[in-house]
């Protein structure tokens, strides 16, 4: 009898394994690929280091594309599909305004290709390639956990409802980001990311004309001015104000010491200083860089696994910027 129950029990559990398996709900692994392609983190992180010497700004690009990936339904690298036979890409949205360095997206796509063709993912290629970026930026090290596919759809329809334009209110920043399973204290700690790259002036001229938004310092409102002197730029011109001026290129927690300065440069930054639920995150961040950077770290992790394809669901692609049927 005991065997017989240990039998169906065996049975019950294989059974489940395959519908798990099947089913395409497999979970993300940490060295998914140590089997079908022992190098691809190694290939990727090369990749990564070489791309930050030879042009610094693509490891600001990494941590970006990150967050337009998986914020919007899946981290499945549905924003890197380019508009052909039906395709309507992602990037066309004026949420995307300023991405840049696809085509080192690439170039790493296709080292990875050299190394083991046809296997890993640009979904993880999207999810590495922001790690590395990370700490080549002075940020920490998150481990991520890899295994994800490739959407063969894109979501354009989508993406203004879940990339927070960059004057909304907290109360909308907080309500997309808990889609994607933040709380409140590590939604403060991702727009740390706002501590490095820079914001073109079409983004904040609203807060400096026809008056300025008076949760802006004078001071700094004086400088954006200068870097920011018509309330009607060209939106392909190169005027922009960098997010943080002491520390550009560094992930750190400046971001929060300048929001409570009153010099957030975008009002979803400095609106996390008005909002009781926000603010004593702020104070705490700006108060302890390596508080930040445990709080930055659980975050990214957890944006990295917003509801990923896995198993046999979606596909690998052969190039990140069409579906294989293209």
């Amino acid at each position: 009898m005991a065997l017989r129950l240990r039998s169906s029990a065996l049975l019950f559990a294989a059974v489940s394994l395959f519908l798990h398996i099947h089913s395409g709900q497999c979970e993300l692994q940490l060295n998914y690929y140590a089997k079908s392609c022992p190098n691809a983190e190694a290939v990727i992180r090369k990749q990564v280091i070489d791309l930050y010497y030879e042009h610094g700004n693509t490891a600001v690009s990494w941590l970006r594309n990150l967050f337009h990936d998986c914020i919007v339904k899946s981290c499945d690298a549905s924003f890197l599909l380019e508009s052909v036979r039906g395709i309507q890409s992602e990037q066309n949205s004026e949420r995307s305004f300023g991405m840049r360095n696809f085509k080192y997206v690439s170039k790493i796509k296709a080292a990875v290709e050299k190394e083991c063709p046809s296997t890993v993912s640009c979904a993880d290629i999207v999810a590495l390639s922001a790690r590395d970026g990370i700490v080549m930026l002075g940020g920490p090290r998150v481990e991520m956990k890899t295994g994800r596919r490739d959407s063969t759809q894109s979501y354009l329809s989508l993406v203004d409802q879940f990339i927070p334009d960059h004057n909304v209110s907290t109360f909308t920043v907080l309500s997309v980001f808990q889609t994607a399973g933040l709380t409140i204290e590590e939604s403060v700690a991702i727009l740390g990311a706002h501590s490095v790259g820079r914001v073109h002036c079409k983004n904040l001229v609203q807060r400096l004309y026809p008056t300025v938004d008076p949760t802006l310092a004078p001071d700094h409102a004086a400088y954006l001015k200068g870097r920011c002197p018509t309330p009607n730029p060209d939106p392909n011109g190169v005027l922009y104000s960098r997010f943080d001026r002491a520390t550009p290129m560094i992930l750190d927690n400046n971001y929060y010491k300048n929001v409570l300065k009153h010099h957030g440069l975008l009002g979803i930054d400095q609106g996390l200083a008005s909002d009781p639920r926000t603010l004593p995150y702020v104070q705490k961040f700006a108060a302890d860089n390596g508080y930040f950077r445990d709080t930055f770290a659980k975050a990214i992790l957890k944006l990295s696994e917003n509801n990923p394809l896995t198993g046999v669901e979606g596909e690998i692609r052969k190039d990140c910027r069409f579906i294989n049927s293209s």
